[in-house]
């Protein structure tokens, strides 16, 4: 199973002071050390984090899976075309959020999604739309043209005891009905050291994107070692 690694959080430190460190670019080879099967980047449209420069030095150096992810504007399209990542994650953005908060509008954007792949296709980058764990947003993704899902993980993570149960039931569907769509299916968001583990069970997932908690983690053990523990978590089975 894929562990993409999420550096965002390390760009949040470095642009609280405007500064050049710590550098997420050089966090990105040091998870790569730790294991990491890919690295992941939200280029924001205000930039509050992840910097054009981040990206085109990733792009560079990184030896695995590089997935952008960004929203469907003019702007992202031409620079995903330009840069060619391996992966675009097409995510919901507002400038007042915290962090992204939910699945795409399939259903409000379809014709602006559906360009926007085409678009990215033809530069020969396949595409993956964060959504909902709903077995509807499968279908109109599959529709769309998206090659792949991620399915949003959050309200799996913030839920307790029996509500927690059922929302990982929507994740396992949703995973499953992407694979009967021909769709390969990704999880992530809320993810954390203390919740992986169903998720990871879950039969047909092809990875797991995780940002905050690996980040976190990595502030008191190192980055290395945080992306090792969580490789071992999502490995067991």
């Amino acid at each position: 199973m894929i562990l993409g690694v999420n550096v965002d959080h390390v760009a949040t430190v470095r642009q609280a002071r405007m500064t050049f460190e710590p550098d997420p670019v050089m966090a990105a080879t040091l998870a790569i050390l730790g294991g990491a099967d890919g690295i992941t980047v939200h280029l924001r449209e205000d930039r509050r984090h992840i910097q054009d420069r981040d990206l085109r030095l990733l792009r560079e150096i990184v030896p695995v899976e590089l997935n952008l992810e960004m929203a469907a504007t003019e702007e992202m399209v031409g620079i995903a075309i330009d840069v060619k990542p391996d992966l675009v994650t097409i995510v919901p953005e507002k400038r007042e959020e915290l962090t992204t908060e939910g699945g795409l509008d399939l259903q409000g954007m379809k014709q602006r999604l559906r360009e926007a792949v085409e678009r990215i296709n033809a530069a020969g980058i396949p595409v993956s739309f964060f959504i909902n764990p709903s077995i509807t947003d499968v279908d109109i993704s599959k529709d769309i043209g998206a090659q792949m899902v991620e399915i949003h993980t959050g309200h799996y993570a913030n839920a307790r005891g029996e509500a927690r149960d059922e929302e990982l039931k929507k994740v396992r569907a949703a995973v499953e009905r992407a694979r009967l769509n021909g769709l390969l299916a990704n999880a992530g968001h809320g993810l954390t050291y203390y919740n992986v583990k169903p998720v990871a069970a879950i039969e047909g997932i092809r990875g797991l994107y995780i940002g905050h908690s690996i980040i976190s983690r990595a502030v008191l053990v190192g980055i290395e070692q945080a992306v090792r523990e969580m490789k071992k978590l999502i490995s067991m089975k």
